[in-house]
Order: C-alpha cells, then sequence, then structure tokens
C-alpha cells in the first residue's frame, strides 16, 4: 500500500487525513523546515479524482487568489495541469471567489453537509496557533530516531493532535499514524526526527 502523501491514520489505524502535510508546495513557514528537506516522490496517482482532491485540500488548507496560483501550487505537488483543465475543476468542484480575511478574492468551496455557506482556507497563523496550543495540552513526551517522531499524549488524544499536525500543513512532514495514546510523525528527511521532535517540544513550551 502507498501512502498518499497526505497521510494520516487514526484510532483503530484507519486510513484518512485532511490536508496538512502533503502540501509542500504551501511553502515554508516558522513551524515549517526544521532542518533540511528532500523532496519526495509524488505519490498520488494522475487521474481527475485524484488531481481534484488535491485542489480540495490546497483550497481548504491555504488561500489561493488565482488560477495560476493554483496551478503553480499543483506543479510544486507534481501534478501538471493545463489552465482549461483547471478551469473546468473548479467548476465542477463548485469553486467560487470570496473575500478572504484579508479583503482580498481567493477560491472557496462550499461546506459539505447541511451549510451551503462557501468557506475559504484558514490561514497559517491561525493552524501554527491551533497546533502550538494542542501540543501544550497534549503532549507528553517526543522521541525521535531517523526520520520518524514519536510523540506520547494522555490516553484518546493521540487523533487531536495528529489531526492538527496535518491540517498545519508542515513542508518537513511526510505523514502522521495515531493510535489511542500515541502519534508516529515521519519527517521527509531521512535524519529529520530530532529537529521536528525538537520543534514539537518548543511548541508545547510557547503557550
Amino acid at each position: 500500500m502507498k501512502p498518499d502523501e497526505n497521510l494520516s491514520i487514526f484510532g483503530g489505524m484507519m486510513l484518512g487525513g485532511a490536508g496538512g502535510l502533503g502540501a509542500g508546495g504551501l511553502g515554508t513557514t516558522g513551524l515549517g523546515a526544521p532542518g533540511h528537506s528532500t523532496p519526495a516522490a509524488n505519490a498520488q496517482p494522475a487521474t481527475k479524482t485524484a488531481r481534484q482532491a488535491r485542489i480540495k485540500a490546497l483550497l481548504k488548507a491555504t488561500y489561493v487568489r488565482s488560477q495560476s496560483e493554483l496551478a503553480e501550487l499543483l506543479a510544486l505537488d507534481g501534478v501538471q495541469v493545463t489552465q482549461a483543465t483547471l478551469s473546468r475543476d473548479l467548476v465542477e468542484l463548485g469553486a467560487i471567489r470570496v473575500r478572504g480575511e484579508d479583503g482580498g478574492l481567493v477560491y472557496a468551496l462550499r461546506s459539505e453537509g447541511g451549510d451551503p455557506t462557501p468557506k475559504a482556507g484558514v490561514s497559517q497563523e491561525v493552524l501554527d496557533a491551533r497546533l502550538a496550543k494542542l501540543c501544550a495540552e497534549l503532549l507528553v513526551t517526543a522521541e525521535a530516531s531517523g526520520n520518524i517522531v514519536v510523540l506520547r499524549t494522555p490516553p484518546g488524544a493521540a487523533n487531536f493532535l495528529a489531526l492538527a499536525i496535518d491540517h498545519s500543513v508542515l513542508p518537513a512532514i511526510l505523514g502522521t499514524i495515531a493510535g489511542d495514546d500515541t502519534v508516529m510523525v515521519i519527517t521527509r528527511d531521512p535524519l529529520g526526527g530530532e529537529a521536528m521532535a525538537n520543534r514539537f517540544l518548543e511548541l508545547a513550551a510557547m503557550q
């Protein structure tokens, strides 16, 4: 089984994930890339379904102001698309342009479920603050070996922390696996585990 770039496995080892780590093309942030990160091979199949799923993840994770900007983000993920195809994808996904928090126009998708209100991406600052808050509340220990970081949490809390890591779009992270009280984080850099473990500990101390 080949992992998706945005892999997370929550309680009972169920595959899923909502966007956090597969977006190396979203740019680095203060939390994003301790040490040197080597680019990973694209693990997405070259299908319309996979492409549109990646577009949805990008629009939910960050502000995208134009089709050309979206095409650049997709290209950084190894997804090449023409302007005409991208336009059709946005129409099929029901994407529209709304005012973002900064007043500029950004693409947004209608919420799933009963709420028809379009939702634009959450700002990176909000995602970073949310992760720091959860690290302060839930992180018990952080240890590393090679490119693997093992985070310990109170019983039943690992899923919440893993989801926050996924949503925080950290380019240095390839994926997460969560059980009941343990989160395994895999970094793109083969030797990036120690730096990432220290980063989680720093986040926990910030609050």
